[in-house]
Formats: C-alpha cells, structure tokens, sequence
C-alpha cells in the first residue's frame, strides 16, 4: 500500500516489541490529552499489550520503514458477544502525530484482512465520549450498533462512568 506516495508496510509486532508498540500509544494518548479528548489514558502500561503480541494480533505500522503506527486485530470481543457473525475487531489504532490521515489507510488494510479471512464485517468501539472519533468511523462507513457499558476501565479505554465505561459499538458490514 501507498500513503502521499511512500510505502506503507504493516507487520506482526513481536513481543520483544512492546516499547515500540507502546511509544505510538503513549505519543496518540498524550495528543489526545492536551485536547482534552478522553478516549484513553495518559499512558499505557504494558499489561495491556502483552497478550495481543504473545498471540500475533498487534501490528506496527511503518511509513517508508519507519513505525508510525499500532492496532491490534482479533476474531473475538466479549463486547460483541450478543451479537451474532463472524467479524475481526479493530482495537487500539494510534498513529504518530507526523502521519496524520494514515488511519483511513490502516482502516482500508483491516477490511481487506478481515475480507481474506472469510469475515462479515469489521468492528470496533470507542468511548462514547469521544464524538470526533464517533463521527469519523460513521464517515468512513461504520454503523452504530449500540452503546453499552464495560465494567471496570476497558484495557486502553478511560473510565467515563466510575467504575465502568461506556462505549460505542460499531460495525461496518463487508461483501464475502
């Protein structure tokens, strides 16, 4: 893929990876902070991160082989469990400030993914308290389906709500 006309490369992160993976977190979740946009906290600990790249589903992003991004891709979310179909879902997208507009590209790269692997749709979530991030996943296509409420801080999430955090689901639905 192309990104402004530089290549664009997308690669399991190791798990000896994790300080990478994490200063793109840590760089997106400051951006975020001094806007006063409550989507995660200031920092990620690595916790959070390990299991994804024990399992393979981490990605780091890199723009002329340079790492300017993260997410992580699964095939399972209890937060979607009521809902029937099998789908991947998109957690913890961030992106270096200098790379702004390259998540349309990792969105584009996720559906492919998703699509190869037999999937009806791509889902993900964010907090609800977030509509500037709400309305550009409508925008590239996404559907609501609901919001509900997680117990406990979500791994990457903020509390919004004490001791549980509301979040927004949405779907976008692919031709297979």
């Amino acid at each position: 893929m192309t990104w402004h006309d530089k290549r664009v490369n997308f690669r399991i992160a190791q798990p000896d990876q994790a300080a990478e993976v994490l200063g793109v977190l840590d760089e997106a979740a400051a951006w975020l902070a001094q806007r006063s946009i409550h989507q995660w906290p200031a920092r990620f600990e690595s916790s959070w991160i390990e299991d994804a790249l024990q399992r393979g589903e981490t990605w780091l992003v890199e723009v002329d082989n340079t790492v300017t991004g993260t997410f992580t891709l699964d095939w399972a979310d209890p937060l979607w469990n009521d809902v029937a179909g099998n789908a991947g879902y998109l957690h913890r997208v961030a992106i270096r400030r200098r790379t702004s507009g390259l998540g349309a590209v990792i969105l584009s790269w996720a559906k492919g993914t998703v699509h190869q692997h037999a999937r009806h749709a791509l889902r993900l979530d964010c907090v609800t308290a977030n509509p500037r991030l709400r309305a550009y996943y409508e925008a590239a296509g996404f559907v609501h389906r609901g919001d509900v409420l997680v117990a406990g801080a979500a791994p990457g999430q903020r509390q919004t709500h004490g001791q549980t955090t509301l979040v927004s689901r949405y779907e976008l639905r692919l031709n297979c």
